[in-house]
């Protein structure tokens, strides 16, 4: 394996590496390449969220972030159908990023929760086919990013703007990475595919609902930061069983150690360190291979940000209980829908239930 392709890499890929080498200097270089690997794309994180955040402003600094992560990752991912209908598909999705989160804060809570129902089921309709692709954990993720942190006024133009410029890029990348792939389906087939009776139009819906209604009961008890328990509860509504109480387990147990870790990394630190705390978060997530302690790591730098908004035990606080919350509702909430449409298909079908 060339130096290039180790750094091709995710963390899981280039520890197996790193264990299966035969001797000490191939672990050392193994090593020096993984560590090397990580600098190089956080130095890419940085410049790219500090370069957009310069030219669309700071308040604009999570727009950028959401780009980022379309750019690295459909350079690799597809939605499984032709490029000309991806193309447009990719089109649909940065119309919805760019307008819908606006127009959803716009409203109050429960017209808000229809429109972000209806956003997110197209999301998750379109960009999501491919259940094995995860994709839902970029797209639908953009839009939760984009809601939580709302934009305004000449902010918002801007946003509007290098979201825009965002897709044009994203387009580019797509097309680069996958013009030589061949699909024999097109968006046709994602309508025909429909079925209310499939798990994969099942979990669209389910994850649809589920995300919306949590965000709408926090913004109903007027608690802040309502999209974390919306993220929280799109990360563990998966249509594999197992891997849903993976992320639960894993989710959970990651935000209370990353509070308490983060408490004191704030107590013994100095005020600075609020600044930094994204970047220390973005180190340790590149270390990670499980998702207990990616989860761990995430949390510092969303914790940072709403350390400025609503004081350093609000942060801590809500994220805890919003992760809690939002992951326990969101397992339960997909089982009993899933529980609710088997059901009601037997009834249909003139089947006794049990």
């Amino acid at each position: 394996m060339t130096f290039y392709q180790e750094l091709q890499l995710n963390q899981i890929g280039s520890k197996a590496v790193i264990r299966g080498a035969e001797t000490k200097k191939e672990k050392i270089r193994h090593t020096c390449i993984y560590f090397v690997k990580i600098a190089i794309t956080m130095l890419f994180c940085m410049g790219f969220v500090m370069g957009f955040s310069a030219i669309f402003g700071d308040d604009n600094s999570i727009a950028g972030v959401v780009l980022l992560l379309f750019l690295m990752v459909f350079k690799n991912a597809d939605f499984g159908i032709g490029m000309k209908d991806s193309l447009g598909v990719m089109g649909i999705i940065f119309a919805v990023l760019i307008v819908m989160p606006r127009l959803a804060n716009s409203f109050d809570p429960i017209t808000g929760m229809f429109i972000n129902m209806g956003c997110i089921f197209l999301l998750a309709f379109l960009s999501c086919h491919n259940l094995l692709m995860f994709n839902q954990s970029t797209v639908v993720l953009g839009y939760l990013l984009l809601y939580g942190y709302d934009a305004s006024g000449k902010t918002f133009a801007l946003r509007s703007i290098g979201l825009l410029l965002g897709a044009a890029a994203t387009i580019l990348v797509f097309y680069r990475g996958h013009k030589k792939r061949t699909y024999k389906r097109n968006i046709k087939d994602l309508f025909s595919e429909f079925n209310i009776h499939s798990s994969r139009t099942q979990w669209q819906i389910a994850l649809a609902l589920g995300v919306s209604s949590i965000m709408c009961v926090v913004e109903l008890l007027d608690l802040p930061r309502s999209m974390w328990a919306g993220i929280a509860a799109m990360s563990v509504m998966l249509p594999f069983e197992k891997d849903s109480k993976v992320r639960t387990k894993g989710r959970i147990p990651g935000n209370i150690i990353g509070g308490i870790v983060f408490l004191i990394l704030y107590i013994i630190l100095p005020p600075s360190f609020l600044s930094y705390a994204g970047i220390i978060g973005g180190i340790g997530v590149g270390l990670s291979a499980t998702y207990g302690w990616q989860s761990l790591f995430n949390s510092f730098g969303a914790m940072a940000v709403a350390t400025s908004l609503i004081g350093l035990e609000g942060a801590i606080f809500f994220r805890i209980f919003h992760n809690i919350c939002g992951s326990l509702y969101g397992q339960v909430f997909y089982k009993l829908f899933s529980k609710s449409l088997r059901r009601f298909s037997s009834d249909k079908d003139g089947l006794t239930v049990v």
